[in-house]
């Protein structure tokens, strides 16, 4: 499985973007698809997840009600619509997979920095 994400940049705070990742390969194998964001100086971690079984999400508490994970019904797109854009979303966003056999996948990271 191969990963590219796409659609970071510069936004003002309270604006949105849209984040795309384009996935090839095995896509069939998929189970659970991610974004990750690490921002300068911290450790990476799991902004929205989607299990692709049975369609659930889940939301780091910082942005639930802001943030929506989605995908398409052949898995070739995963996708972050982000709303509401707060200068501390600031950060390098990683979209990555994991397969049924446990294995994951990672995908070059896009920046996004929002300006105060």
């Amino acid at each position: 499985v191969q990963l590219q994400a796409f659609g970071g940049g510069l936004v003002q705070a309270g604006g949105s973007l849209r984040l795309s990742c384009v996935i090839s390969g095995s896509r069939n194998s998929i189970n659970d698809m991610n974004w990750y964001r690490q921002a300068p100086g911290k450790q990476r971690e799991l902004v929205a997840a989607l299990n692709t079984d049975g369609r659930s999400t889940n939301y780091a508490d910082s942005v639930k009600g802001r943030f929506t994970i989605s995908t398409t019904d052949i898995k070739h797109r995963l996708y972050l619509q982000m709303n509401t854009l707060k200068p501390e979303d600031t950060g390098v966003y990683y979209c990555h997979v994991q397969d049924r056999w446990s294995k994951t996948h990672w995908g070059r990271g896009t920046q996004v920095t929002v300006s105060s």
